[in-house]
């Protein structure tokens, strides 16, 4: 199965050199659909958390920017704050000057792309503030969506060609940022709030007002001693932030306890699966292989609750090991529901439009959150305390 997976995406991302892999993700996951997947399933809602509008990211692989502020965003509205639309582009825009800044300091020898984790949502409010989206939207010449194919493109060539040089001048990142401008536009440095004027740290400080301080990211993977910090191992973890250790079924009792609280979860995970659904919003572990099933079984498999397979430490181990599981994608987990036979799901809220059955949302089962998941992010006291205390958090 993995080497079907593998050569099935290695297929879509260079079908074509113009566009962007996040459509390429999109585009292999639409026949991922059963005719009336809808009309098979009853969800009632258990937990439906405060959370902002459904945004689309566009040809841009910015979701952990989307998914990260959209967390933000919902921890506003935790406080008793208004909530407010946080720029995803100007975080984008400083977490690709980091990541240029960390490539050219390890001589190349690092991924590049427009991928990045959800902590450095956290890491750019920290060092460089934010901005509301209406006065930074990194929409140029009449643009409705971002579209960051072309200026990737020069981006990448040109860091490739500064770690040539033999001696470097601080001029270069002049040069990656004077692309981004002329792309994106230029980051405001001080701009009108409600009549009110701001720097991007002042507004971060006094109108968004978290503390970075108060989230953790936390992982799980057997390889590793649990219930401590270790760097995780993917490509857009680029500057080898620390997570916490847990046990695989810590995850979603840490989501449980967090959505029974009212703290919503930052989510990191893989969605390059047949049994991940865009269209018909659910996703789910199949108990049966799926190159066992027949056309009948395939064609049915989103009309309704299915039986599911029940996933173990070693299998999600060996998932990342053999690159079954890829870190694909980030998400906004706001809620809980339940279907008609008692199964829970969570209420996922995506950042590619309203477009799917569930106008932007998905149901994705706890199986498949303990199988798939890559990350998660979230406010330290939305962690149970017996876990917390095993984390020192």
């Amino acid at each position: 199965m993995n080497w079907r997976k593998s050569l099935f995406i290695a297929a879509a991302m260079f079908a074509t050199t113009h566009t962007f892999a996040q459509d390429n993700l999109i585009n292999a996951l639409k026949n991922n659909v059963s005719d009336k997947s809808k009309d098979g399933f009853v969800f009632t809602q258990v937990i439906n958390l405060g959370n902002t509008s459904i945004k689309d990211q566009g040809s841009s692989g910015t979701c952990w920017s989307y998914s990260g502020n959209s967390f933000l965003e919902s921890e506003m509205i935790r406080q008793g704050k208004q909530p407010v639309e946080i720029s995803q582009i100007y975080t984008a825009y400083y977490t690709y000057l980091e990541k240029a800044k960390t490539y050219v300091r390890l001589h190349g020898d690092q991924a590049q792309g427009e991928g990045g984790q959800l902590h450095d949502v956290l890491t750019i409010f920290r060092k460089y503030g934010a901005v509301p989206r209406e006065v930074y939207t990194g929409l140029r010449d009449g643009q409705t969506r971002n579209n960051f194919s072309e200026m990737s493109t020069l981006i990448q060539g040109m860091n490739e060609n500064i770690v040539k040089s033999k001696k470097l001048t601080p001029t270069w990142q002049k040069a990656i940022t004077g692309v981004m401008d002329s792309y994106l536009g230029v980051p405001p440095q001080s701009f009108q709030y409600k009549g009110k004027t701001y720097t991007p740290r002042t507004w971060a400080d006094q109108v968004v007002g978290i503390n970075p301080d108060d989230y953790v990211g936390i992982s799980s993977f057997k390889e590793h001693t649990y219930y401590k910090p270790f760097v995780l191992l993917i490509q857009d973890n680029w500057s080898f932030e620390s997570f916490y250790n847990v046990q695989m079924n810590d995850l979603t009792s840490i989501i449980d306890n967090a959505l029974q609280n009212g703290y919503t979860v930052a989510w990191a995970s893989d969605v390059s699966e047949k049994y991940f659904s865009w269209k018909n919003g659910v996703a789910f572990v199949p108990e049966k292989d799926m190159d066992m099933m027949n056309k009948e079984e395939l064609g049915d498999l989103f009309n309704g609750p299915k039986a599911e397979a029940k996933i173990t430490e070693d299998q999600r181990q060996a998932a990342y090991d053999d690159y079954s599981t890829t870190d694909d994608h980030g998400m906004h987990i706001v809620g809980l529901v339940k279907d008609q036979n008692g199964k829970e799901y969570y209420i996922v809220k995506n950042s590619w439009g309203e477009s799917n059955d569930y106008k932007g949302y998905l149901y994705v089962t706890k199986e498949y959150v303990r199988y798939k998941t890559i990350s998660i992010l979230l406010h330290k006291d939305g962690i149970q305390k017996e876990i917390r205390s095993k984390l020192g958090a």
